[in-house]
């Protein structure tokens, strides 16, 4: 099955990602520094102009100062309560 940038998952994924950069208190330049990458690589995945791979997935994860296990595990709370 291939999500789209726009599909209900693709967006739980962006929204979280939001959600949990806020819930810590930073900007998408503070997690962008912490990524050593431009403001527009954090608005282009909270957007949704661009997917994030396994890999930057993590990175995130570890940007935003969380382990990336436990933020995937979020993830598929949120995914599978909408599956039920």
């Amino acid at each position: 099955m291939r999500d789209t940038l726009r599909s209900p998952r693709q967006i739980k994924l962006r929204k979280l990602l939001r959600d949990l950069r806020e819930k810590g208190g930073l900007t998408q330049a503070d997690v962008a520094a912490r990524l050593d990458k431009p403001q527009s690589f954090v608005a282009k995945y909270e957007g949704g102009e661009r997917r994030l791979s396994a890999i930057e997935f993590v990175d995130v994860a570890r940007a935003l100062g969380l382990d990336p296990v436990a933020a995937l595990r979020q993830l598929l709370k949120s995914i599978d309560i909408d599956a039920s």
